[in-house]
């Protein structure tokens, strides 16, 4: 993938509401932020088993990079019921240098 086809945060977060907005809303945020913690609990164990294994296995990085995947899909979630625009919402991070209340 060129940096010309790369997917954007924006770009992401549309395609999640494209697809995936009615059930979400639906469900509302307490339901869905359920799903969320329990994906931040898989990518959990994956780090533990990606930490763990000396040299981890290309098996063990997919699951990995899978795991990542549906944290970010389920925060897209999270962020389209609620209204915030995850690219908007970055930009405290790149705009305005040192972040406050960041954790060294």
């Amino acid at each position: 993938m060129s940096d010309s086809d790369a997917l954007t945060i924006q770009g992401f977060q549309r395609l999640i509401r494209e697809r995936y907005y009615a059930t979400d809303s639906a469900r509302g945020t307490a339901g869905t932020f359920m799903w969320f913690i329990e994906e931040v609990g898989e990518l959990a164990t994956a780090l533990q088993v990606h930490a763990r294994a000396k040299p981890s296995s290309e098996a063990d990085r997919q699951n990995l990079a899978e795991e990542f995947s549906d944290v970010f899909a389920w925060l897209c979630t999270l962020a389209n019921i609620s209204g915030v625009d995850l690219a908007q919402a970055c930009r405290k991070y790149t705009e305005s240098g040192r972040v406050q209340g960041v954790k060294d």
